[in-house]
Order: C-alpha cells, then structure tokens, then sequence
C-alpha cells in the first residue's frame, strides 16, 4: 500500500468509501454486515487505514455498520472520518445533536477527519449564516479534541467554493471534490485544485471512477489505453490520472464487493503517475465522451443580455450538460434548488432571441424545455 504523508500522520492513499457498502436484495438500507465486516478486515490487513462514512449514507446505516465493525480494532489502528449533513438544510439548526449521535453510531469518541458535507448552491448561504453557529460549534469540538481534523467537502461550482474558502478558509485542513479525469474540465475540477493550493489545502477525492463510469469504457477507448500500457487495467487508469496530480492525498473508492477492493488495493501498490503523452491521450478520450452527450457552451454569455426572462443561460446549460451525461443524479436538482422559479430551466419561454448571438450555434430554447422535462421526471 502506498501511504501519503499528512501533518503528522501516514495515510493509506486509497481510502475506504462507505456510502456504496454491499446490500441485502438491492435495498440500499440493508447493509450486509458480513460482507462488509470481510472487506474491512481485508482492507485492513492490506494497510488500509482511512474509512469514510456520512449521516446519510445507506439510509442513515452506515454509520451504524462501520461503527459496528471497527469496533473489533484498536482505535489507533484506523482514521474515521464523517460530515455534517449540510445536504439537507432541516439539519442546519441541529449540529450538536446531530454530532453526538455521530459519535454514538460510530461508537468512538472523537472523529480523526469532520467534514461540512456538501457545500452547494443550495446549502452555502446557510452554512455561511452564523444563527446556526455550525462553524462555531465544529472548531470548537475540534479545540476539543473530538475532532482532530476539520475540512470540507464540496458538489457546488467554483465560485461557491470560493465564497466558503474567504469565510473558513483558514480553518480547513482539506477539502473533499469529485475528481476525475471527465471532471478535471467538466466539473472544473482543475480550477478547484488550483484555488486549493492557493490555500494550501490538500485534496482528498470522491467519485474517482464517477460512480463507476469510468470503471469500463468503449472498446476504442480501451485499446488506446492497452497499447500505452498493456498491463493496466481500466480502471486503474482513474487512479493513475489522481496519482499524477500533486495536491491529491486521499483517494476515496466506494466499493460494494471483494471483488473491487482487492483490484484497487492492487492497483494502490505501486504509485504509476502518467507521463505527458498518457495524460494527453486519457483527457483526449474524456473529451470524447463528453462531446458525445453534452453540448459544447463555452459560457460566453452573450446569450444571457438577449434572455427576455433574465437566465442564467451558461450555468442551467451546464447543468444540464451534467444532468444528460450522467443520465440524471443529484448534482443538478440541487443546484437547481437554490434558484427561484422564475430562473429555472421551466421559465424559458422559448423565443431563441439567445440562439440568434450563440456563437455554438445551441439550440437553447429545445435543451431548456428538454431540461425541464427530464426534471420532471
């Protein structure tokens, strides 16, 4: 196992993702605990020592179950990370309560990694927002020693990490973003690493298979891959994409079965990162899939000063860019939660005065009632 050094601690670089833990008859809610305890105690035995679970995951479960299992190990034999569940603004008032449970389902008495979950459009004026006193509330349980390191992790666009970073960003040890090579421009992951650095704050990445799309790709794809390297698998090549950039840290894999642990903590043996022409070929492929379902704005906006509703054209079209291609998901909707009715893809009226000066030629006015519609849905 390749280990990362962090402060003063040694952390395996492929951390254990808790949120997609193997279920009982596809229900999502029912953990199945055997497994999971032999994926663990295999992790464990191959030098993984970071595991990441969340108030929300698997219908409140996982907690529970990684609390359960780890239990069975010496407390300094592993990092625990949770978050606070930001993702759903009924939480915001509740950071005490809800905290202690935390510590009550994971069966410990202090959190190694805390996290604001999910900074967004939809949740970041209220994270911001000192009524709730969650920033207060969390450095202070870190003064506290129940949390020995306090970060953040974030689903929004760059300008809401931005805002959150001028608030607490002094106080953020590391940040948590969906990091892939499909994301490293479509989700500005690239500009978000960068801002990270600015603050000398280290990364820690979700979704570095994104959900397991990139875990297989089209034949075409794979073969390009093959003949740069005949030995690599194709999802190790995620993981070698994250092993090239240096501000990464943490790797985080959401795995379900025996199966995935072991082929990523084969993977996690040798630190592989690409060489120039690798980079290039394996972002030329994410463009490629991108370009096949997505529409190429560039936001320019000079379609914005000829909306007669007053959109956001630029931002709903990547929205939806993101919302196509990842055949739905949660990003979009709640993004879009943050909007008032009236600028939400729904309010097009469909004039196409914004087609008339789109330079990529879109057809804006079908994408927003298309938009709407898959929403509806």
């Amino acid at each position: 196992m390749i280990y990362k050094e962090y402060q003063d601690l040694k952390l395996s670089a492929l951390g254990f993702g808790a949120m997609r833990l193997p279920v009982i008859d596809q229900d999502d809610a029912k953990i199945d605990e055997e497994k999971t305890a032999q994926m663990v105690a295999y992790a464990m035995d191959h030098g993984v020592n970071y595991y990441d679970t969340a108030w929300g995951y698997h219908g409140g479960n996982s907690e529970l179950v990684m609390g359960k299992v780890l239990s069975g190990y010496p407390r300094d034999s592993f990092y625990l990370a949770s978050k606070f569940p930001g993702y759903d603004l009924s939480n915001m008032g509740k950071v005490k309560e809800i905290f202690e449970k935390q510590l009550e389902k994971c069966r410990v008495t202090y959190f190694d990694f805390y996290l604001f979950h999910n900074v967004c459009e939809m949740n970041i004026d209220a994270y911001l927002d000192p009524q709730y006193g969650i920033f207060d509330y969390l450095v202070k349980q870190k003064e506290a020693g129940r949390i020995r390191h306090l970060g953040f992790s974030c689903h929004g666009k760059l300008d809401v990490m931005k805002r959150f970073l001028e608030a607490y960003g002094s106080k953020m040890e590391f940040c948590q973003i969906q990091l892939n090579y499909l994301d490293w421009t479509f989700q500005e992951a690239k500009e978000k690493v960068e801002l990270l650095r600015s603050y000398h704050i280290p990364v820690w990445v979700m979704e570095p298979l994104r959900g397991g799309r990139l875990a297989s790709l089209e034949e075409q794809y794979t073969e390009e891959l093959r003949a740069l390297r005949p030995d690599e698998n194709t999802p190790a090549w995620a993981f070698r994409f994250l092993q090239t950039i240096p501000e990464v840290t943490m790797v985080l894999s959401g795995m379900s079965s025996m199966e995935q642990l072991q082929d990523n903590i084969h993977t996690f043996e040798t630190d592989r990162p690409l060489d120039q022409k690798e980079m290039d070929t394996l972002l030329g492929i994410a463009d490629k899939m991108l370009q096949k379902k997505t529409l190429p704005c560039t936001a320019c906006h000079y379609c914005v000063s000829h909306c007669t509703q007053q959109l956001d054209i630029p931002f709903l079209l990547s929205l939806y860019n993101e919302h196509c291609f990842t055949e739905g998901g949660f990003i979009a909707p709640m993004a879009l939660s943050s909007l008032p009715e009236d600028k939400k893809p729904s309010a097009c009226v469909g004039c196409r005065s914004c087609e008339e000066v789109c330079p990529q030629q879109i057809k804006i006015s079908e994408a927003m009632a298309d938009f709407a519609a898959k929403l509806a849905q």
